[in-house]
């Protein structure tokens, strides 16, 4: 019978690793609204110098029917393949302070022995706290600030930052499974939910990495620079108000959203800052009819560039 230390092989920089450092975990495949932990992967790659300490074998947690791996092809012949990652690497922040960071693909099989697997790392590694972060769509405007809800154990970080608290059933990332294991046995785990405009949710948001990194920033004591993505998300959100501004449906929806959200805001007691004003959420198809129109935009603006 496999074990879950048999999903991953450690490298010989685990041996390097001091213990009781912040863990941030961020997994690709499922919801990714605004492409938050996809840019937030990107971000820690090219910044953080990531060093590989344990690496988990994909051919066990992968189903690649279901997300086929990119092959490289050159006229006649094949010049490259490049396999899923998921991997627990040791990074440093701005001023080279250390942290244990999880990135890679969200398994599609063994979720409970990777749950086990990487709950003993976590021992192993004598993680302080664990940090992880998922984005997803939801109908509030791109001229407000992302807010996020706040799950975990993490009382100071649920007080101080969670906007909206609701009480529902929702599919799950493996990371839920990690964050109840984690909650179960009292280690500090904070769980943080951006809610990114649905109507951009199909994009690369910089404002979603931007968040990514001030929630992270905000629970570990990282130094995490943000200016880059804050530049490029100016430039964005300039050109979003530019395609709104010239359609006359989607600018009284962005209106309506904006109303909703700052009255919640002012503290209504609405039921969450998405629902109009009988409480109801907007329906799936009204939210896919006004998203195709800001698409339909997008498109014809990029044919006319």
């Amino acid at each position: 019978m496999r074990t879950p230390e048999d999903l991953y092989e450690l490298t010989p920089a685990a041996d390097e690793v001091p213990p009781g450092l912040p863990l941030v975990a961020g997994l690709t495949g499922f919801a990714d609204a605004g492409g938050a932990v996809q840019q937030l992967s990107e971000y820690f790659e090219a910044t953080v110098d990531p060093v590989p300490v344990a690496v988990f074998d994909h051919d066990e947690l992968l189903d690649y029917r279901a997300r086929r791996p990119i092959i490289e092809f050159d006229q006649d012949h094949l010049t490259g393949y490049t396999p899923a990652r998921l991997v627990l690497s040791k990074g440093r922040d701005e001023i080279g302070r250390p942290f244990l960071l999880l990135s890679g693909f969200e398994p599609d099989f063994h979720w409970e022995r990777f749950t086990a697997a990487l709950l003993s790392l976590i021992e192993r590694f004598q993680v302080s706290t664990t940090t992880w972060v998922h984005a997803i769509p939801m109908p509030v405007p791109h001229t407000r600030p992302i807010q996020v809800t706040v799950g975990g154990n993490r009382q100071d970080l649920i007080d101080t930052m969670s906007v909206w608290r609701p009480t529902t059933r929702v599919p799950s990332n493996v990371l839920h499974l990690v964050e109840y294991r984690l909650a179960e046995i009292g280690h500090p785990v904070g769980e943080f939910v951006l809610l990114v405009p649905h109507y951009l949710a199909d994009t690369e948001l910089p404002e979603a990495a931007v968040k990514s990194l001030e929630v992270v920033q905000a629970a570990t004591g990282l130094l995490l620079p943000t200016d880059a993505l804050r530049e490029q998300s100016r430039d964005f959100l300039a050109r979003v108000d530019e395609q709104v501004n010239a359609n006359d449906e989607l600018a009284q929806l962005v209106r309506t959203l904006e109303t909703r959200h700052d009255t919640y805001m002012a503290g209504n007691p609405l039921r969450s800052p998405l629902t109009d004003g009988e409480g109801e959420v907007p329906s799936a198809d009204e939210l896919a009819a006004e998203l195709e129109k800001f698409l339909a935009i997008r498109r014809h603006s990029d044919d006319d560039a």
